[in-house]
């Protein structure tokens, strides 16, 4: 851990997402504290401030605090990250380990059907699943995990193959331990680093994935802020108030950004090979 530290101490793009994914997660948890103003409460006579002393973003378009709707609508983007990516996480990494571990048919299933979901964008699966149960952050969220599911399971199994031709896992099968001991023991350990970075690289893509869906109207629904849907808001308010739009955009790109660092800086500090040549 000590020499982790001392490597990330000098890697200026891990420390730079890091900075900015803490500030994310940061901006969530003030949110339940405290907030400039109300993000629910509307105040037509206050309606499109500039930023101000009071309102130190401005207002809205009902008169709502920006800074406020900001801070709070961080909490849909990391709910949506969270659990998308554990959905993808979870069954995709069972799967990725699944085809590695029997090969064969087996293998051949996994892969077709993670090919199939690639079908199935994100959005597109929104779409769907709003056309049958209606829009909202529950179906957002089904829908960014399964897309979530085959890149997993992909990366997953790439992975485990490579270790499955390592010596220490010859020597344990020639111990008389079974595939899914093998598995447990000695594959997911060796493959964590892999995960936790494509873990982090896929948060980046479900909060993009969030705010578009919300800019579509699919994603989070009223009263709840959500950054994509004050996007939506602020797009007929251009002229009148282009602050509006440039809010929620900064804070998406920020976030997005901070994640695709921390994710490349990740890669770079967990892979011995790029270690050895830092």
């Amino acid at each position: 851990m000590s020499e982790f530290l001392r490597q990330a101490r000098r890697h200026p793009a891990f420390l730079l997402g890091a900075l900015l994914s803490l500030t994310l997660l940061a901006a969530a948890a003030l949110s339940y504290l405290w907030t400039p103003g109300s993000p629910y409460d509307m105040d037509l006579e206050a309606k499109l401030l500039p930023p101000g002393m009071r309102h130190w973003l401005g207002t809205d378009a009902y008169g709502r605090d920006v800074a406020s709707l900001l801070l709070v609508g961080a909490r849909s983007s990391i709910l949506v990250g969270v659990i998308a990516v554990g959905i993808g996480l979870t069954v995709g990494t069972a799967l990725g380990l699944l085809a590695a571990a029997r090969r064969g048919w087996v293998e051949e299933l996994v892969m077709r059907l993670a090919d199939f979901t690639f079908a199935f964008p994100a959005i597109l699966s929104a779409i769907m699943l709003t056309a049958v149960f209606g829009a909202g952050i529950v179906n957002a969220i089904i829908a960014i995990g399964i897309f979530n599911i085959p890149t997993f399971a992909r990366v997953t199994r790439a992975s485990a193959n490579a270790v499955w031709t390592r010596e220490y896992v010859l020597a344990a099968r020639a111990c008389g331990k079974n595939r899914w001991q093998i598995t447990w023991e000695h594959v997911l350990p060796n493959i964590l680093s892999v995960l936790i970075v494509q873990a982090t690289i896929q948060f980046a893509i479900a909060i993009l994935a969030e705010a578009a869906l919300s800019y579509l109207g699919l994603g989070t629904q009223p009263p709840q802020p959500s950054w994509g849907r004050m996007l939506s808001e602020a797009q007929t308010l251009m002229f009148q108030a282009p602050l509006l739009a440039v809010w929620p955009g900064a804070a998406i790109a920020l976030a997005v950004l901070g994640l695709n660092l921390l994710g490349d800086g990740l890669r770079d500090l967990l892979d011995p090979r790029l270690a050895r040549r830092r």
